[in-house]
C-alpha cells in the first residue's frame, strides 16, 4: 500500500539550487514536511502548509555528520552535487567529482540506513547514458551506460554504489536521470539562448535537424514527488523528459513564440557550423547545438502511471515570464 504523502518527512539536499527550490516549494504546498540542508539560511515559503526545518551545512563532504538532519526522516531526496561545469580548471576533475558526488553521497546514504530512512531518491543525470544519440534511437534505461566526462562518470559510480547499498540494507533506491532542465531561473547556456532570441540577434541555427530531450522544472518536480513513498519506484532507474523532443531550430522557434518576438534564424549547414566552432575552440558547444540527445520515458510513464503535467509551450512561457521584463 502506498504510504500517504501527507505523512512523509523529507530530507532535501541542494534545497537552494534550481531543482531543489522547485521540489521544496511543491512539497510544502502538498503539506509535506521538509528538512532543508543548505549553505545559507532559508526563509519559509509563504502560502504553503508543510513544515520546513533548515539545517546549515557548509559543504557536502565524505565525513559529514548527518545525524541531526536525518532525525525523523522517511525519505531523502538528494539533489546536491558538484555540478557539471563548462570550463573545467582543475587538473584532476574526476577526483573532485568523486569526492562530492560519490563518496559524500554514499556517506549520506549509509547514515540514512542507520537512521531508518525508507527511501533514497537520487537526482542523477542523462550524462550517465552518454552525450549523444542517433536521431530516432533514444536512450532507455536498458542501454549500457557510457558516461564520457568526469561529472557523468561520478554520477554513474554513485548510482552503482547506491543500488548495492540498497540491496544490502533494504533501503529503497530511486534514481532519476533528467536531461537539461529549464524553467524560471534557468541559467547558463539555456538562458544565453533565450536572451539572444529576445534581443533579436540573428543566429545561424535555422538548419539544425537534430532531436533533443528537455524537461521543464515543474515536470521534473512532479516526477520526483510521484516517486515519493511509491513502492513502484523502489530500486528503479527512470529517465525523465517532457515527452516531446525538439530540434535546436524548433526549440529556438518555440522560445521566440513564448517571448512574442520574431525568430531570427539564418540557414547554415550544421557540418560547417561544427567545423567553424572547432576552429575557435567551441566544438563542445556546437556539438550540443547540432547533435541529438533523446531519452525514451515509456518505462517512467508505464511503471509510475505518470505523464508530464505541462507541455513544452507551457514550460517555455513560464520560463520567459521574467526574462521578458528584465
Amino acid at each position: 500500500m502506498n504510504t500517504s504523502k501527507q505523512n512523509a518527512s523529507i530530507l532535501l539536499t541542494g534545497a537552494t539550487g534550481f531543482v531543489g527550490q522547485g521540489i521544496l516549494k511543491q512539497a510544502l504546498l502538498q503539506s509535506i514536511d521538509v528538512c532543508c540542508v543548505s549553505r545559507k539560511a532559508m526563509q519559509m515559503i509563504s502560502g504553503t502548509t508543510g513544515n520546513m526545518r533548515n539545517i546549515l551545512m557548509p559543504e557536502l563532504a565524505p565525513d559529514t555528520d548527518w545525524s541531526a538532519a536525518l532525525s525523523g526522516i522517511s525519505t531523502v531526496i538528494h539533489c546536491a552535487a558538484r555540478v557539471h561545469v563548462m570550463e573545467e580548471t582543475s587538473a584532476d576533475p574526476l577526483t573532485l567529482f568523486r569526492r562530492v558526488n560519490v563518496a559524500a553521497t554514499l556517506n549520506l546514504a549509509r547514515q540514512a540506513t542507520l537512521a531508518g530512512v525508507r527511501q533514497f531518491i537520487f537526482i542523477s543525470s542523462v550524462k550517465v547514458n552518454g552525450e549523444q544519440t542517433t536521431p530516432g534511437q533514444p536512450y532507455t534505461e536498458e542501454c549500457s551506460p557510457q558516461p564520457e566526462d568526469a561529472y557523468g562518470i561520478s554520477k554513474y559510480e554513485a548510482e552503482l554504489a547506491l543500488l548495492e547499498l540498497g540491496r544490502n540494507t533494504g533501503m529503497a533506491i530511486t534514481i532519476i536521470r533528467p536531461p537539461l532542465v529549464y524553467g524560471p531561473g534557468v541559467r547558463a547556456n539555456f538562458l544565453s539562448l533565450l536572451q539572444s532570441v529576445r534581443r533579436g540577434i540573428p543566429l545561424p541555427l535555422a538548419s539544425i535537424h537534430n532531436q533533443r530531450s528537455f524537461i521543464y522544472l515543474d515536470n521534473l518536480v512532479s516526477l520526483v514527488l510521484c516517486c515519493l513513498d511509491n513502492p513502484k519506484a523502489n530500486n528503479q532507474i527512470f529517465l525523465a523528459s517532457d515527452g516531446h523532443d525538439l530540434s535546436t531550430t524548433e526549440l529556438l522557434q518555440a522560445c521566440a513564440t513564448a517571448l512574442d518576438v520574431p525568430s531570427r534564424l539564418i540557414p547554415f549547414p550544421a557540418k560547417l557550423l561544427s567545423l567553424a566552432a572547432s576552429l575557435i575552440g567551441k566544438k563542445s558547444m556546437a556539438d550540443r547545438l547540432c547533435q541529438s540527445l533523446q531519452v525514451d520515458i515509456s518505462k517512467t510513464k508505464q511503471v509510475l502511471d505518470w505523464v508530464p503535467p505541462y507541455t513544452v509551450a507551457q514550460g517555455l512561457l513560464a520560463t520567459v515570464k521574467n526574462i521578458k521584463t528584465s
